[in-house]
């Protein structure tokens, strides 16, 4: 008896942190691919941002670089992004031919 009790409690366990939560982002994730539009900026499963330019029922064109536009499934889609990822700026002053090492700075070292 005590056994079924254990089963059941397990079950239901199983249920609570497994089931529900994937059912919750399989949900979110098909709004999301519902909801998108033309000009919404997105990055893919893939790993690449860019922006929506042309919506159909099974595929999307995204503008990856200007005038680079390729097709994806719409299933491909990660997420909606807000703003795109920008290239960080060079340090003034640092040599970007001289490769840094973690924990040394790119400057030369001033000599006495």
């Amino acid at each position: 008896m005590i056994f079924v009790v254990y089963l059941a409690i397990l079950a239901v366990l199983f249920f609570v942190l497994i089931v529900l939560p994937q059912r919750r982002q399989v949900s979110a994730r098909r709004s999301l691919v519902a909801s998108l539009v033309v000009g919404d900026r997105i990055i893919t499963a893939g790993g690449l941002y860019g922006t929506v330019r042309e919506l159909d029922d099974e595929t999307i064109e995204l503008e990856v670089a200007e005038g680079v536009r390729i097709r994806i499934a719409r299933q491909a889609v990660n997420s909606r992004v807000s703003e795109l990822p920008e290239k960080p700026a060079a340090e003034p002053g640092a040599d970007a031919g001289r490769d840094v090492m973690p924990g040394e700075s790119a400057q030369e070292p001033l000599g006495d």
